[in-house]
């Protein structure tokens, strides 16, 4: 794992990025007719930035709370905290545009001084934004600035300590700005794992998990990440919030729960418990085919709600399993061009082999045809990778996103149909993916990964397929998301799925937490 700068204007390590294979550049043209963009991609000093609307005295005051040297106005820095890492936040990058850049970065080093600057902002009427890794997919790091004397990016990334490890209670006390695989790191010297893996593990960090809800690969194991929060501390300008005294409670609802996802517009996160596991004895994971998506969904169906369930569970249906997209790193070689669709099993822990023979037996009973260990452990291998796939299609002038959802198992046919014909309403002809990324006894989660040609304006291209689709996962009755979180982007269908009610709720929470409005300025509510 790296610990170097995520690239500015794109996915994680630079070093890391790779040229398209010629025969994946002529599918792309022959199949979607994509060419190469004619104005070359935005250098980071030539990216347009707002003038900086603080005034040197919010700068002194600043200052004066987190320590001269941490609170950054330059290009550079205004530009690498000006957006998140969407398509179209990458598209407007590359095209030089940092309309989204704060006036400024302020580090806090711990509690107290976050407390200070949120009060301080309130009382200046300064939007502020949390940063964490900088991984949120969903418009959630750019701030209205309409009302407000200037906006500032709380970039959380000195408060990395772990602080405590319980092993008797099996938690660890962590603050926010922990990057996951420091995070890793620091309990495996305890033999220990949260076993969090998303596909922005290089990245992002614990506080960004909480606040968005994440939900790693290896969900079906350990749990979603919300599972693992045991305690929150959480700064707001009107006071701190200290949850979570036990493992479960009775005492009215859960504030823990108002917290996690709230995507920094209740307040910042400053301390996290965590639940941990004994890092895992052993690892296997291996590759199924089975005859079709409808067969794939029974089979994992199944193993979901009669057992046995692997620690990782992934679905890709025929059009993912034809391209290869569940091995990146394999994109572009030959494949065997079987029909059907590719099961990703993996096994964690103890009794590793009793729980994959009888796994084996459920999916050899839906028609599953074992495909041994290869395909598992390529997936493992690149199981980081697609996000730097994105960056070279996008570069080879493709449009490609992701989006996600999910529903009950006896809805999944009808949620999977309708954000297709979706897709293709608002694009014409796109390839299409999808696979099933999370189970559960109830029901599973739907990620979908789109690829076109750009037209003249990609933002607005993409941005009348994404309205288009959260129209339909709405009206199909899925969720707006199963792990990505709200931020602008889904923000008017999440006010669709919990109605008028549910928004005055969230709003009436808002107030009095945030009366001033400064926290996250039009993200979530």
């Amino acid at each position: 794992m790296t610990s170097e700068p995520m690239l500015w204007s794109g996915w994680g390590d630079p070093a890391q990025a790779r040229e398209l294979p010629g025969q994946v550049r002529r599918l792309l043209h022959d199949l979607l007719g994509v060419r190469a963009p004619v104005v070359p991609a935005a250098e980071l000093e030539s990216v347009r930035v707002p003038p900086a609307a603080l005034e040197p005295r919010h700068l002194d005051a600043l200052a004066a709370l987190v320590g001269d040297g941490h609170v950054l106005t330059t290009h550079e820095a205004r530009v690498r905290h000006a957006r998140g890492r969407s398509t179209p936040d990458l598209l407007r990058l590359r095209a030089g545009d940092g309309d989204g850049a704060p006036d400024a970065v302020v580090l806090p080093g711990g509690h107290d001084e976050v407390a200070s600057v949120l009060r301080l902002c309130a009382a200046e009427r300064i939007a502020v934004v949390p940063f964490g890794g900088g991984t949120s997919v969903v418009g959630g790091l750019t701030a209205g600035r309409d009302g407000f004397a200037g906006v500032i990016s709380l970039d959380l990334g000195r408060m990395n300590r772990l602080i405590e490890v319980d092993t008797e209670s099996m938690t660890a006390l962590f603050e926010p700005g922990v990057p996951a695989p420091e995070a890793e790191r620091l309990l495996g010297a305890h033999g220990l794992t949260l076993g969090h893996f998303p596909q922005s593990f290089e990245y992002a960090t614990l506080g960004g998990f909480a606040a968005a809800r994440s939900s790693g690969q290896a969900s079906a194991g350990y749990g979603r990440f919300d599972d693992m929060v045991a305690g929150l501390t959480v700064a707001t300008p009107e006071g701190d919030l200290d949850l979570g005294r036990a493992p479960k409670s009775a005492a009215g609802p859960d504030l823990r729960q108002l917290v996690l996802g709230s995507e920094g517009a209740f307040g910042v996160i400053t301390s996290l418990r965590l639940r941990v596991r004994r890092a895992p004895a052993e690892k296997a994971y291996e590759g199924w085919r089975l005859p079709g998506f409808a067969a794939g969904t029974a089979a994992l169906r199944a193993l979901a709600q009669d057992g046995p369930l692997p620690t990782v569970l992934r679905l890709s249906d025929e059009t993912e399993t034809m391209i290869g997209l569940a091995r990146p790193d394999r994109i572009g070689a030959e494949e065997s061009g079987e029909p059907g669709c590719l099961v990703i099993a993996g096994y964690e822990g103890a009794s590793v082999a009793a729980r994959r023979e009888a796994a084996a037996a459920v999916l050899s009973a839906h028609g599953g045809v074992p495909l041994g260990e290869e395909p598992g452990r390529s997936w493992a291998h690149g199981r980081f990778s697609a996000p730097y796939l994105r960056d070279s299609l996008l570069a080879a002038g493709a449009t490609v996103e992701t989006l996600e959802t999910a529903g009950f198992w006896a809805n999944l046919p009808r949620l999977y149909d309708a954000v297709r014909l979706a897709l293709l309403g608002a694009l014409g002809s796109p390839l299409v993916m999808c696979h099933i990324s999370h189970v559960y006894e109830t029901g599973a989660s739907l990620y979908f990964t789109v690829v076109t040609a750009q037209e003249g304006d990609p933002v607005a291209q993409w941005e009348r397929a994404k309205e288009a689709v959260n129209a339909a996962i709405v009206e199909a009755g899925g969720t707006i998301s199963h792990h990505h979180g709200v931020g602008r982007d889904h923000k008017a269908a999440y006010a669709d799925e919990i109605g008028p009610l549910g928004v005055a709720i969230l709003r009436a929470v808002k107030d009095r937490v945030d009366p001033a409005g400064v926290l996250n300025p039009g993200a979530l509510v």
